[in-house]
C-alpha cells in the first residue's frame, strides 16, 4: 500500500492525481475519511483513553486528521518511498482504512529512516534520520495522544519541547539562579544522546505509564525501523533517531528518571533536552555534583558524557542555548547576552547569503536575509544586545553596497545607477571609474550617501536593527 515516487510525477495506487505533475504549493489541508473509531473531545487524558483503548484513541479520526494538518504545516523533505507532504492528504482518503486495519491487526511495518548529516558549529555532524511522512502521521498521532499523559510525569526544570515552555524560559531560569547566589555551574553535554538512548530502558519507562502493549510494541516498532545510508539498511538496536515527530517526547521521558535524581538531591538545574546546568555555590561542590551524576548517566541510563565539552564553570561565560549571562557592576544588573560563538555563526552565515561572488538576483539575496535574520532576531531578542545590532545592521548594510557595485560590474553600468540614485554626473563618472576594491568603494561616501539605508529598505531590506528595536519596545 505504500507509494512509488517517480521524478516530476506523482504515481500512487489509486491516486487521484495520477500522471498529473505535483503542485508546488500546498493546496491546503481538509478531513480525511471518517473513522469508525470513537472521538476524542476536550483534552486527551489518561482516563478516556483506557475507556476506548489507548491504540484506538490513537487511530481516532479527529486525532489523525490533526495530526495530518501538523505534518503538512511542518514540511520537511521526503523519506525513501519519495512522498511528499502534499501527497498525503489524497492517499489517506483512500488508503486510510487499510492503514487503521493493519495498526490494528499489528501488521504494519515502518519503512527505515533516510539518514541525513547535519554540521555541526564545532565542525562535527549531527545525525538526523527523516522518517516516510506516513510514519510521521502515525508517529504524530502517537506523540499527541501520548504527551498529555506524560506532561505531568515531567519536571519543572525541563523545558525542552514542551507545550507552554521555551529556550527562552529556560535562559531566564538560569538568570534567576546566578541572581539568588549559585556562582557555579556544571554544564553536562551527553555524546550522541540520541544515538546512544538504550531501547529497552527508554520501553520500560514507557511502560509506565502506558499499559496497552499494542501501543508499546508500534513504538518498538518505529525504533527498531532501521536506517537507510549510502544504499543500505542498516538496524538500529540503540538510539531513538533525531527527526520524526515521536523522538521529542521520548528523549523527555527517558530523561526524566535524571531530573527526578536531581530533584532528590535538591540541585537547581535547567534541562533542555540533553543540555543541562546545574547551578552550585562553589567550584568544589560543582565538581562534587559532575562526578556523581556522571555515574549516574552513565550507569544507570547508559549514556556517555562527552568530557571535552562538559565542565564546571562560571555562568558569565558558559554558553547555553546560545546565550550567555553578563554582571554590569554599575547597575548591580544580572543580564542575558547573545555568546561569542552565536554573534560568530550569525557573521558565517550572513557572509554565505551576501557572498558577491553568489551570482544570484538582488532580490533574492534580501529574501534569504530576511527568512534569517527575522528568526535570529526574534530568538535572540531576548539578549541585551542592541550596541551590537548596530555593528551588524551597518556591517550588513556596506555588505549588501558591495554586493550592487559588484551586480553594476562596467563603468558605464556603474554611472547610469549613481545617476538614477541622485548622483551628479561629474562625482557619478569620477567613482564609476574608481579602481579602488569594493568594500573600500562601500564604505566610502559616494555610496553612503546614493544607497542610503532609506533606499536600501525600499529595495526590499529588512533592517536587523530597526526589526530588533521594534521588538525590544513590544516586551
Amino acid at each position: 500500500m505504500r507509494g512509488e515516487q517517480k521524478t516530476g510525477q506523482t504515481r500512487l495506487p489509486g491516486f487521484l492525481s495520477d500522471d498529473r505533475v505535483e503542485p508546488k504549493e500546498p493546496i491546503g489541508v481538509r478531513s480525511i475519511i471518517a473513522l469508525e473509531s470513537g472521538r476524542l473531545d476536550g483534552a486527551t487524558t489518561k482516563e478516556n483513553c483506557e475507556n476506548m483503548g489507548l491504540l484506538e484513541a490513537i487511530l481516532d479520526r479527529d486525532n489523525l486528521n490533526e495530526a495530518c494538518k501538523r505534518v503538512w504545516r511542518n514540511g520537511g523533505a521526503a523519506g525513501v518511498d519519495g512522498m511528499s507532504v502534499y501527497e498525503l492528504e489524497e492517499w489517506l482518503k483512500l488508503h486510510v482504512d487499510e492503514l487503521v486495519a493493519e495498526i490494528l491487526l499489528e501488521r504494519y511495518r515502518p519503512s527505515p529512516v533516510r539518514r541525513v548529516l547535519i554540521p555541526k558549529p564545532d565542525g562535527g555532524k549531527r545525525k538526523l534520520g527523516i522518517p516516510v511522512v506516513l510514519d510521521r502521521l502515525i508517529q504524530q498521532a502517537i506523540a499527541q495522544v501520548l504527551t498529555p499523559i506524560f506532561e505531568g510525569t515531567f519536571s519543572d526544570s525541563s523545558y525542552g519541547f514542551r507545550v507552554g515552555r521555551s529556550a527562552h524560559q529556560a535562559v531566564l531560569c538560569t538568570r534567576k539562579f546566578y541572581e539568588e547566589g549559585y556562582k557555579w555551574v556544571v554544564d553536562i553535554d551527553v555524546a550522541k544522546f540520541f544515538d546512544t538512548v538504550n531501547q529497552d530502558i527508554l520501553m520500560d519507562m514507557v511502560a509506565v505509564e502506558v499499559k496497552d502493549k499494542r501501543v508499546l510494541r508500534l513504538i518498538r516498532c518505529f525504533l527498531k525501523s532501521g536506517v537507510l545510508e549510502d544504499g543500505l539498511v542498516s538496524p538500529t538496536d540503540e538510539g531513538a533517531s533525531q527527526g520524526g515527530p515521536l523522538s521529542p517526547l521520548l528523549s523527555n521521558i527517558y530523561l526524566s528518571c535524571f531530573d527526578r535524581e536531581l530533584e532528590g538531591r535538591g540541585h537547581r538545574f535547567v534541562r533542555y533536552v540533553d543540555d543541562c546546568n546545574i547551578f552550585v555555590k562553589s567550584e568544589r561542590a560543582g565538581q562534587r555534583v559532575m562526578k556523581s551524576c556522571r555515574l549516574f548517566l552513565e550507569r544507570k541510563l547508559r549514556l556517555q558524557v562527552n568530557v571535552e565539552k562538559s565542565l564546571v564553570g562560571n555562568p558569565l561565560k558558559v554558553k547555553f542555548l546560545g546565550f550567555s549571562l553578563y554582571y554590569s557592576p554599575y547597575k548591580d544588573v544580572v543580564g542575558i547576552r547573545i555568546h561569542e560563538r552565536s554573534e560568530q555563526k550569525f557573521k558565517e552565515r550572513v557572509r554565505v547569503i551576501t557572498l558577491r561572488s553568489r551570482g544570484v538576483c538582488f532580490d533574492r539575496v534580501l529574501l534569504e536575509l530576511a527568512r534569517f535574520t527575522r528568526g535570529w532576531v526574534n530568538y535572540f531578542g531576548l539578549a541585551a544586545m542592541t550596541r551590537n545590532v548596530v555593528g551588524y545592521a551597518g556591517w550588513i548594510r556596506r555588505r549588501l553596497r558591495v554586493y550592487l557595485w559588484k551586480q553594476w560590474k562596467c563603468a558605464g553600468a556603474r554611472f547610469d545607477a549613481l545617476i538614477r540614485l541622485g548622483v551628479s554626473k561629474d562625482l557619478a563618472w569620477q567613482w564609476a571609474n574608481s579602481r579602488k576594491g569594493y568594500w573600500r568603494v562601500a564604505g566610502s561616501q559616494i555610496l553612503e550617501f546614493s544607497l542610503t539605508n532609506k533606499v536600501l529598505a525600499g529595495m526590499g531590506y529588512d533592517d536587523i536593527e530597526v526589526r530588533y528595536r521594534a521588538l525590544r519596545l513590544s516586551r
